[in-house]
Formats: C-alpha cells, structure tokens, sequence
C-alpha cells in the first residue's frame, strides 16, 4: 500500500486553521510536510495547551488535529541565516503553503517572485481573507468575518433578526479545502509545463462560490432569500422534526416520497388530493410542518426512523457531536482515528475523508514537538554538517 502524494514535498509556515486544516489534507495524502515554525514555534501550538480537558501532554485539540503527518522544523525566517536555511529548503520542495496578513511574505522575501527565482518548479499557495488583490484585500479576517461577508450568515438561522454563523468553522475549513484543490491543480499543471505557479485563495472567494446556486437563483429573480431554519424553499415536508426523545430529519424531495409517507404518518388532513404534488404543500408548508411535529412527537426517534426507512423515505436522526462520532457507517469508513503524541499517550480525532482505490493507505503520525526534525531535515535532506547545525543554532538562526 502507498499513499497517492508519496513523492511530494511540502513546507508548511502556516498557523491557526484554514492553512493548517489544508495542510493536513495533504500530509494526510502521503505529502511529506515540514511545518517550518518561529524559534518560539507557530501560534497555534498555545491553543488549549494548558486546558485539563482539551489537551495531551501539553499539546492542545488544534495542534494535535491539525499537525499530524507533519515533521517540525523551527527556522528564523527573520535572520540572514535562518533565511537561506528555509531556502535551501525551497530548492529540495514542491509546495510552499502559507496563511500569514497580507504583505507578510513579501516583507520577509519568501513570497512567489523570491522563491521561484530559488527554485522555478515551487508552487506557493497564500491562504487569506480576500486574496492578494483588490479595495480591501489587507484587512484582516478570520472565520467569521467571512462568514458574514459572504452571505452565508444571513440565510442561516430561523429569521432574519438573529444572523446564525455555521457551526463548524466554515469560512476558515473552506479556504484550506481550496487551496489543496488549487495545489493539486497547480501540481497537475505543473507536469505539463515544467513550472511552478502561484495559488491566491481568498477564504470570501470560497464563501461565494459555495452560495452556489442560491446566488443564481438571486440573480434570476431578484430575490434576497432569508434564513428558514432547517427547511427548504421548495421541498415539503424537509425539516427537523421533534420526537419523545430528540429530533430526525425527513426529506421529501419527490412527489412519490409523500405517497410513502402517507403509509407511515396516520393523518386524515394529508390525504387530501391537493397535497400529492409539490405546490400545495409548499402553499400549506406553516401547517404541515406543525401537524407533522406533533404527530412525531408522540413516538421516539428509533420508532420513526424504523418506519420512514422501510418506506425508503430519506430520514435521519439528529445526532449530538457523541452520536456522530460513533455511528456505525463513520466508524466503518476509518473516519475515527487514533492521534498519538511523540512522548506517548493517545487521543481520537477525525479520519481522512479522500478514500482511494488502490492508493489507500491511512496513517497517522503525531503532531511534533516544537523542532523535533530540525537537525534529521538539516542533515538528511540538506546535507548539512555537524559543524554547519552547530553554527547556526549558535547564531541563533535554528532550534
């Protein structure tokens, strides 16, 4: 077994989420990734590491997660010294992958102009708020911040007086998402002619283009959608429904779906014609929807679930974070995983979502101390003496 980007190398100077969450993806892949750190190492490593509860040996649920597969090199980027260290590095890489403010890279000359003069085949990859061009590309942003620039929070919610961000970190996890589409697009290309190239991911670019077809429709009609909770605008009954102990979804997108409902839900007012197609039932969607929650309330999820399945009517429960993290199809498709520390002990986290074919090996190495591979890297990969290391860790330059 092997995994499919055995072969590519990657230096990873970003910190935080939407870089690293990328990363991740890419070291998951079978990218070798080098996490070059400051001396004081990245940011993220401070997340929760004194937290009891949320952290393993003083490594916090951020770095655990997000730096496995990763070996850590620190590297002053601002001395002369540290400099040539990272581009020697370069030279020896595919992949330069960061999320620092805008200006940042060029400011410390490891942007795109400097490093492809090192190395002519590098692909760097910027992750930010707005990009690198623009009115108001500079100003700073995190998850959401793009989240209400985008759109996305104003049609999240159940009305348009109280503005829902997503649950999970959407703004921040799309821009990582992006960048390996466009770093493997970039690699791919690459093949073809030979050199390196340059991808600018904006995390507000990625929050318009997942408005997706919500923002054709608003250009079509002229219409401002608004926030409906968990239904739909065009699907009933599509919604979160109580039962006696929790909530389940139904899904009737299919006119044929609410004739199988009708076997399930005992209900003299649903069976009224008018209802067997699409438009009465959006017409009557407020009423629906309550009768049907009233109805399921009587019963648990597991009762309903049972019936609405045998119907093949599209259903679901709920689930609490716990409940997620151990139903029986996530776990049989390795999407719980053990994530180690390198002085021992263990935690669980989030699998690798790509599954191939033939390429599908999973493993997961720990997230590194703080410097851990500096001299291995130094040494194995650049070839640098004993007295070269010790030269520079006297000046200051590595750790």
């Amino acid at each position: 077994m092997a995994k499919p980007l055995r072969g590519v190398r990657i230096l990873d100077l970003t910190h935080m989420l939407s870089g690293p969450y990328g990363a991740m993806i890419l070291a998951d892949l079978g990218a070798e990734t080098i996490k070059v750190e400051p001396l004081k190492g990245e940011g993220t490593r401070k997340l929760l590491a004194n937290d009891p509860k949320n952290s393993l040996k003083g490594q916090g649920a951020y770095f655990v997660t997000l730096n496995r597969n990763k070996q850590s090199v620190a590297v002053d980027l601002k001395s002369e010294a540290g400099l040539e260290v990272f581009y020697d590095l370069v030279r020896n890489s595919d992949i330069v992958i960061e999320n620092f403010s805008a200006g940042v890279t060029k400011k410390l000359a490891i942007d795109f102009e400097h490093l492809s003069a090192v190395n002519p085949r590098i692909i760097t990859c910027s992750i930010s708020g707005f990009g690198s061009a623009g009115p108001n590309y500079q100003r700073p942003a995190f998850d959401q911040v793009v989240q209400a620039i985008g759109g996305g929070m104003s049609i999240t919610g159940q009305d348009a007086q109280e503005p829902t961000r997503a649950g999970i970190p959407i703004g921040d996890l799309g821009g990582g998402m992006f960048g390996v589409m466009g770093v493997l697009a970039a690699l791919y290309e690459r093949e073809q002619s030979g050199q390196g190239q340059h991808v600018d991911i904006s995390m507000l670019d990625c929050q318009i283009s997942m408005l997706n077809y919500m923002a054709t429709m608003h250009f079509l009609s002229g219409d401002v959608p608004h926030p409906i909770g968990n239904s739909h605008f065009v699907h009933v009954p599509y919604n979160s429904y109580p039962t006696a102990d929790g909530h389940i979804i139904i899904a009737v997108i299919f006119d044929s779906f609410w004739d199988n409902l009708l076997e399930v839900i005992d209900e003299p007012a649903f069976r009224d014609e008018k209802y067997r197609t699409q438009p009465a039932r959006l017409a009557d969607k407020e009423f629906i929807d309550r009768r049907l929650g009233e109805i399921l309330s009587t019963e648990s999820s597991e009762h309903w679930l049972a019936a609405l399945t045998e119907k093949r009517i599209p259903c679901a429960r709920v689930n609490r974070l716990d409940e997620a993290l151990a139903d029986e199809q996530v776990l049989s498709r390795n999407m719980v995983v053990e994530l180690s520390h390198p002085e021992g002990g263990s935690t669980k986290g989030p699998g690798n979502p790509i599954k191939l074919s033939r390429t599908d090996e999973e493993s997961f190495s720990p997230a590194p101390l703080l410097g851990q591979h500096t001299e291995t890297v130094l040494r194995e990969l650049l070839g640098y003496s004993d007295g070269q290391l010790a030269s520079l860790k006297d000046a200051g330059a590595v750790a």
